[in-house]
């Protein structure tokens, strides 16, 4: 199915040149086989379900499309789990700001009693521990470890390979609604340590990339609309 909705059709109608380079350029990823195609459109599903995009259109056009070519329930909750927890980087941009202007301005964050961090524990001894949460874990760790508790039982629950782990996430983070580079570049180093390869890696952006036709899909049924109330066909 891909990114588009039937504004390719009317597309057609219009511009069939460029329409016909678009869908080629957005179906390639889908198509070359680098990726299986379920796992193709989970990522439509990620793309479109991130919660630095939220378009429903395209969610339910890729869960579809996932299910038909064989996607679990389990795989696609997933997957919106994922898409729900990495509006963690608010606090990965933020806190560290926070702690270098309010130590320009000589303001200390109130001191917090020493409690137990067990989900960060895990994530430590597992060395998955990433030095970008120390901020915010040192502001607040108790808020800290109920956030990673909630990231470990997504992560820890096996519906996914680590290598497939890696590659969703950094189709959420180099998104072009997000384009998170630490945890891009972080996630294709995981990626790659997980034996994913350049071509699969580069698959991903190219899917991140035919996201862009969402434009289209969004506008030109709203053009056609308004030329046909306008009573213009130019």
């Amino acid at each position: 199915m891909g990114p588009w909705s039937s504004a390719l059709d009317t597309l057609k109608q219009w511009d069939p040149s460029w329409a016909a380079a678009c869908a080629a350029m957005t179906d390639d990823p889908f198509a070359r086989g680098v990726l299986p195609r379920k796992f193709a459109e989970l990522i439509g599903v990620a793309l479109n379900a991130a919660c630095t995009n939220l378009n429903p259109e395209g969610t339910r056009r890729h869960i579809r499309a996932a299910l038909a070519e064989g996607a679990t329930r389990a795989e696609i909750l997933t997957i919106l789990k994922m898409a729900s927890v990495m509006a963690i980087h608010s606090c990965s941009l933020g806190a560290p700001l926070l702690l270098e202007e309010a130590a320009a301005a000589g303001v200390a964050p109130r001191a917090r009693e020493p409690g137990a961090t067990p989900a960060c524990d895990r994530m430590r001894a597992a060395g998955q521990w990433n030095a970008a949460w120390d901020p915010f874990f040192a502001l607040d760790p108790a808020w800290t470890d109920a956030f990673m508790a909630t990231g470990l039982a997504i992560y820890a629950g096996g519906t996914f390979t680590p290598k497939e782990v890696e590659l969703l996430s950094i189709a959420f983070d180099a998104s072009f609604t997000h384009m998170y580079a630490p945890g891009t570049r972080r996630h294709i180093r995981g990626a790659l340590d997980a034996g994913a390869t350049v071509e699969e890696i580069m698959e991903v952006l190219k899917l991140c990339v035919g996201q862009g036709v969402q434009a289209c899909n969004l506008g030109v049924p709203i053009l056609a609309e308004e030329l046909a109330r306008s009573g213009r066909v130019d």
